[in-house]
């Protein structure tokens, strides 16, 4: 069958009405649910561009492709994917497909979408790249009017210096935004594909809600401010927590603006949302539903506020982890389900519906089953993880039903209590009363770990009880005795 693939960067999922928005309007993406599988636990790998993105090409968890940051900030990780790792393009047009891409390409440095398998302009970078030919060819064939913005909305930084853009008034048309230009450009890359007659691989990775949100003036004042209502963990006082995250709060420059502002950045965020869906819903309107199989996720989510935070950074919070995550399969049934499943999951979930081997995605697992409503035996967990953005940071998440537990080796670890917290505010993880659960979590957490080959798990070995081991902690090989008595 065709292979719709739809992505956005940094969407939070409670921006659409099928997760349960009443103010935002997303009827394209709500017909999407509505007509096919809404999976209400669907996390990312990592809640950053270029290693999601690199995991969704490859199938592999971000510490085994090893791909761990974005360019831009780069820590020092590669950049850039091995030449002989398995990537799902490839494996597609060896079965015939079309394969395009038309948006974000944020998976690698020095390697474009051409180097893996996809027709379509290269759109490199984590921002709308809004001076890239193309798209000033698309303005210049429409006699649409370039780029520009004003009334920019920033906080202050601890230096004193401008903080970070945050959102925008953009001078332009609907038809002028490089969001109506990537869905034009789809459409007709999607009438070429029909015509040829072949099987098609389809994605168009839309560049935002990624902050900051720049959109004409119809989309930034479409949310009435009052209607907003600010997430509970505004109230964060960060204690008991990591202190990066009270950093990462002054860097970002929450509390140098007020919340007015704040009421206002969400409504600019919705109303952004409002615009991609707009967008979406002319995409879908180009393709057979009866023969194409459609996809819509993210790579990860945002703050926008919350925690008195915005963007993503070292704090394994809801707000960045958990993502919207739609698939509808032709003849599957409507529905919601709410297994742990992972953007990673996409990967083999492609393969399996072009008919391919589904094994070289080492960490994916097909979500085919699932979408067409059967109950195969599933993982009752999901781990994730994160190596660092401005500077390294190892961190790795199990969510579990009620649960989340965050080890961070260079500070406090963390657990919350989903089922009664859900804002995560308050760090079980000391807590004498939460010592039962902070260790079978910990145990749990370091077989996944061990099990996956995530050599993380050799932190945990010295610094946890983490149960009986069945190979050498000091990874010498020399010391049985000393071994032997860890073991009993």
């Amino acid at each position: 069958m065709n292979l719709l693939f739809l992505m956005t960067d940094q969407h939070r999922v409670d921006t659409l009405g099928a997760y349960g928005n009443p103010h935002v309007p997303t009827p394209n993406l709500d017909r999407l649910a509505a007509t096919g599988t809404r999976f209400d636990r669907w996390y990312t790998p990592t809640a950053i561009c270029t290693p999601a993105r690199a995991s969704l090409l490859t199938g592999q968890a971000p510490f085994r492709h090893k791909v761990l940051a974005n360019r831009e900030r780069n820590v020092g990780y590669q950049e850039d994917l091995p030449d002989d790792v398995f990537t799902f393009g490839h494996a597609l047009r060896e079965r015939g497909y079309q394969c395009g891409l038309l948006g974000k390409w944020h998976a690698s440095s020095a390697r474009t979408p051409a180097d893996y398998g996809f027709d379509g302009p290269h759109l490199p970078g984590w921002h709308n790249p809004v001076d890239h030919p193309d798209y000033l060819a698309y303005l210049k064939e429409n006699d649409l009017p370039p780029y520009e913005i004003h009334d920019r909305i920033r906080g202050t930084l601890p230096n004193g210096g401008p903080g970070n853009l945050l959102a925008a008034r953009l001078r332009q048309p609907v038809e002028a935004t490089f969001e109506h230009y990537l869905a034009t450009r789809t459409i007709s890359l999607l009438r070429d594909y029909a015509a040829d007659g072949r099987p098609f691989f389809m994605a168009t990775h839309f560049f935002g809600p990624h902050l900051p949100y720049i959109v004409p003036d119809e989309y930034f004042d479409l949310i009435d401010p009052a209607v907003v209502e600010l997430p509970g963990s505004i109230a964060e006082t960060f204690e008991g927590k990591p202190p990066v995250q009270r950093n990462y709060s002054a860097h970002w420059t929450f509390d140098t603006m007020p919340l007015e502002v704040t009421r206002k950045l969400i409504a600019v965020y919705w109303g952004y949302v409002a615009l991609i869906d707009f967008q979406i819903g002319r995409i879908l309107d180009a393709v057979d539903e009866s023969d194409t199989a459609v996809f819509f996720t993210c790579d990860h989510g945002e703050f926008t506020g919350s925690h008195r935070l915005h963007d993503k950074g070292p704090a394994m919070y809801e707000d960045i982890y958990r993502t919207p995550g739609i698939i509808r399969i032709p003849g599957a049934p409507p529905q919601a389900r709410d297994e742990f499943v992972s953007l990673l999951d996409c990967t083999a979930t492609i393969l399996d519906l072009a008919g391919a081997d589904t094994t070289p995605a080492v960490d994916s697992r097909s979500l085919a089953p699932l979408v067409r409503g059967e109950t195969p035996r599933w993982q009752p967990d999901i781990v994730c993880e994160f190596h660092g953005h401005h500077f390294p940071y190892p961190q790795r998440m199990l969510r579990e039903d009620r649960y989340k537990l965050v080890v961070n080796p260079e500070s406090t670890n963390e657990l919350y209590d989903l089922e009664l917290d859900p804002d995560e505010l308050v760090n079980l993880y000391h807590r004498p009363d939460s010592a039962a659960v902070r260790e079978r979590m910990l145990r749990r957490l370091y077989g996944l770990l061990v099990e996956r080959g995530d050599n993380f798990h050799h932190w945990m070995t010295s610094m946890y009880q983490v149960g009986e081991v069945d190979h050498d902690p000091t990874l010498s090989g020399l010391d049985d005795q000393s071994y032997l008595s860890y073991r009993s």
